[in-house]
């Protein structure tokens, strides 16, 4: 079991947990981006939101609104960001799934620039056609 995310959930490596149930875990981040930040995870092993079963991820969708309140309103934050990276393209360091809750202040230059772009005359349409294919 190479899985840091597992070896917590079979508590060989200790924690901060926020909350716990039969399927999810969330805890508070070793490297927070703010005071707060806390990762909720299915129990179950899989790395990316494609690879979750059905069941796992209905259970981590369905306590994440409640987390993210409770997080949010611990800390008294202006707003929160809820963030699942998946691959490490996308920044996923750990490869079992997890989304990341991220509390905001007004003005704390988190994510302070988002690279926003405009699609040439006629790609949009050409990118959903291929979306809706893989569907």
């Amino acid at each position: 079991m190479d899985c840091i995310f597992c070896q917590i959930v079979a508590g060989s490596i200790p924690c901060t947990k926020i909350y716990e149930d039969e399927m999810v875990l969330a805890f508070l981040d070793i490297a927070p981006v703010s005071a707060g930040h806390t990762l909720v995870i299915p129990k179950e092993h899989c790395d990316e939101v494609h690879n979750c079963s059905e069941k796992y991820f209905e259970a981590l969708t369905s306590v994440l609104p409640k987390i993210a309140l409770a997080v949010s309103d611990a800390v008294s934050a202006d707003g929160y960001n809820v963030l699942c990276n998946n691959g490490r393209a996308a920044g996923q360091l750990v490869e079992h799934l997890h989304f990341h809750i991220i509390p905001r202040m007004a003005g704390d230059g988190v994510f302070s620039h988002w690279p926003a772009g405009k699609y040439p005359p006629g790609k949009a349409d050409e990118v959903a056609k291929k979306i809706r294919k893989s569907l």
